[in-house]
């Protein structure tokens, strides 16, 4: 990919001249001027339809992003994307999570080699596992069913999981799913105490199979597994283990040091970044909640948008338009954090998911040449799901000081028959995008106060508390129904979003060293509470230290 410094660009000269033209400009003159504009600035796509026009761009907005995508030559970074080039420079890796949910007759190609058989294989691995749990044939040491299945892991090897797990809730088996993720003793114990033993599956879910947190809690939970094997069943300690643990990992040796059967080891790929690793092997707990056929109906969602992605003109390409939105409100509005509001409670936890994918990613201060930049990079993400964010933080987005764009995502259909729910729902979908872009004038705010019969004066006080400047962006994205198919598609869109913004910020979105920096740091203190030598730190960390030290 070309290292192009996006503010050197024409397309970002003429963006900053227009951002002056047009930044005062409100959202109902854009509405009245413009009367097609829902249909100009939507895309239809499958059962998805994302409507833009309620954003602070107009025709020659449009046209200026979209050149600025051009000028840093986005076609070619999205080809290099999928040929597998080694985009992910600093530490000389493709970025192939695309690979995961090619169909088995695709090539997917890497370094001249198709890896794409070797996918297929583990895509079948996990299939005869997770069916053999499902079903029940794969049996405990004593015997009996499995019947609770605990994901350990952290960071990508627990938000994607979690996050689809809970999503698919409508679409799960009889097995119980849990998450071991903090290195918290309390979170550990807390899970541990809701399992029984003889029934219960752990899936350790670590790349290297050293990661602190990871193998803090997977021995914590081994040492609870042997010391409540019940001596009656007659099997060795590494017999038990073998039935109830499994892991994905690249690290053999380590991985049989634990007691982990071969038959129960999954691989993963040093090309897939944790936090775009669902679609591997670390969704194995995934097709053990909602079963692998619906694993697969998430990876073909996925394949979908990344046909949509990588074939689409840049007008009506889902992910590069609303990329170029948040590139436009970042760098011109100077808006820091985005809001992703999903009105379904079964995404509750697709923010939390979306931070890390997204701020992990893009939260980076050098250029591809690792130059300082003198520009923002990155969006501060968070989100709830509506309607109970409604009644949380949209106070501060309809009425604060800070212009936070929004995402908007719903469903045409509920998964359950809901005797009016889900209109009531929907109802508030549609009504805060509306409210947001409207907001409520001087003159409104009048006519309804004198309607209920208050006073000049009890009105001119009351008047500045209710009013709505309104103009306040927002993204709706509209989809048919909330299925694995869907949800994959979803996510990918986003997962692409964030691969044009670093393209036009001109950083790497596939490393992530600050992530490094922390687990260096912890391991020294860690090391220095245990020699309870504090010397080499500044006063106020050896004071902290020192105060914990004398617990």
């Amino acid at each position: 990919m070309k290292n192009i410094n996006p503010t050197t660009t024409a397309a970002w000269s003429q963006l900053q001249k227009h951002f002056q033209e047009i930044k005062h400009t409100h959202l109902k003159t854009l509405f009245e001027e413009e009367k097609n504009r829902a249909e100009a600035f939507s895309i239809r796509w499958r059962d998805f339809y994302v409507d833009y026009s309620k954003h602070r761009i107009d025709k020659e907005t449009h046209k200026l992003l979209l050149d600025l995508a051009q000028e840093v030559d986005l076609p070619a970074a999205i080809k290099s994307y999928f040929e597998g080039d080694r985009i992910n420079e600093t530490e000389n890796r493709a970025v192939l999570h695309t690979g995961l949910r090619q169909p088995a007759v695709a090539k997917v190609m890497l370094d001249g080699e198709d890896v794409n058989p070797e996918v297929q294989e583990v895509k079948q691995h996990i299939e005869r596992f997770s069916r053999s749990v499902i079903s029940g044939s794969h049996k405990g040491y004593t015997g009996k069913s499995i019947t609770d299945v605990v994901n350990v892991g952290i960071g990508g090897s627990d938000l994607g999981p979690v996050m689809i797990t809970e999503a698919l809730a409508f679409y799960k088996n009889h097995l119980n799913i849990h998450f071991v993720s903090n290195v918290d003793g309390d979170h550990v114990q807390e899970v541990l105490k809701k399992l029984n033993p003889e029934t219960t599956l752990f899936v350790i879910v670590s790349k290297t199979f050293t990661t602190q947190e990871t193998l803090t809690n997977a021995n914590t939970i081994r040492e609870w597994f042997v010391d409540r094997l019940l001596p009656q069943a007659g099997v060795s300690e590494n017999s038990a283990i073998s039935r109830h643990f499994a892991a994905v990992s690249t690290n053999v040796e380590a991985i049989e040091k634990f007691g982990i059967d071969a038959d129960n080891v999954f691989p993963m790929w040093n090309w897939v970044g944790g936090r775009f690793s669902l679609w591997s092997a670390v969704g194995l707990s995934i097709a053990l909640s909602v079963g692998y056929e619906n694993f697969e109906r998430l990876l073909e969602g996925a394949y979908d948008m990344d046909r949509h992605f990588r074939e689409s003109k840049l007008e009506k390409n889902i992910p590069v338009v609303l990329a170029l939105l948040t590139v436009w409100y970042n760098n011109f509005f100077g808006a820091e954090t985005q809001a992703i509001i999903p009105y379904t409670q079964y995404l509750h936890r697709f923010p939390a998911y979306l931070q890390q994918a997204i701020m992990e990613s893009n939260g980076k201060h050098v250029d591809r040449n690792g130059k300082p930049v003198d520009y923002q990079t990155g969006t501060v993400i968070w989100g709830e799901p509506g309607t109970n964010s409604q009644h949380a933080f949209f106070q501060l987005i309809h009425q604060g000081t800070k212009l936070i764009p929004a995402d908007f995502i719903g469903f045409k259909r509920p998964l359950y028959l809901d005797s009016g729910h889900h209109d009531k729902l929907m109802a508030n979908f549609f009504a805060q995008t509306e409210a947001l872009m409207n907001g409520k004038t001087e003159e409104q705010v009048s006519q309804e106060l004198k309607t209920k019969g208050l006073s000049e004066k009890e009105i001119k006080q009351l008047l500045p508390f209710k009013v709505f400047d309104g103009n306040k962006p927002t993204t709706t994205v509209l989809i048919d129904q909330l299925t694995p198919r869907s949800l994959g598609s979803l996510i990918a869109m986003y997962e692409h979003k964030i691969f044009v913004e670093g393209v036009i910020w001109n950083i790497f979105s596939y490393d992530q060293w600050g992530v490094e920096l922390g687990k260096q740091l912890a391991t020294k203190i860690l090391n220095d509470l245990e020699q309870n030598d504090f010397a080499d730190h500044d006063s106020s960390t050896k004071e902290l230290l020192t105060r914990y030290r004398k617990r």
